[in-house]
């Protein structure tokens, strides 16, 4: 299953996966929203067959108090429903996060599934006394260090671009 970057001629199909992924447009709306205002973003799609069936999104976040800190957020994620379970999320986590650790982003925080991203080594932002700027529940709010000691001693709030405030 190929995975490449996302291109002009995806957005189409890129919206529909996540509208088939999620209960409401927000998240569609979402990605259309962070390619035309955050930067850099990597934004990643899976094709089986020439079809799009599967996309990721990560877009810089900032820590309130370290904003030398170079962090991308993890979101939103989806795979068409009919081929979920099959891996395709799991390797576009992988190769999103080699993207953004090539681009040289020393973190990556995640608002997800709590038994799913932990086998990618996140874990609890909380162990590093960085928080959310929504009120989240500590175990969904998971945090990877691409380089090992990059958050040590940099406690604060994450915050995410605007566009996150609608969905």
């Amino acid at each position: 299953m190929p995975i490449r970057e996302e291109e002009a001629k995806d957005y189409s199909a890129v919206y529909a996966v996540n509208v088939s992924a999620f209960e409401t447009h927000a998240e569609a709306d979402l990605v259309d929203t962070l390619r035309r205002e955050a930067y850099p973003i990597v934004s990643l799609v899976a094709e089986e067959n020439g079809a799009i069936i599967g996309h990721i999104m990560f877009s810089p976040v900032s820590l309130s108090g370290h904003l030398e800190l170079r962090i991308m957020g993890l979101g939103p994620m989806a795979v068409i429903s009919g081929h979920q379970g099959r891996g395709i999320g799991s390797a576009l986590v992988k190769m999103g996060l080699k993207k953004c650790k090539n681009l040289g982003y020393g973190a990556v925080i995640v608002l997800g599934h709590p038994g799913y991203y932990p086998r990618f080594g996140f874990v609890p932002c909380v162990n590093y006394g960085i928080s959310s700027e929504y009120d989240v529940s500590p175990e969904v709010f998971m945090v990877l260090e691409l380089n090992p000691g990059y958050l040590q001693d940099a406690p604060g709030i994450i915050q995410y671009h605007a566009a996150f405030n609608g969905v």
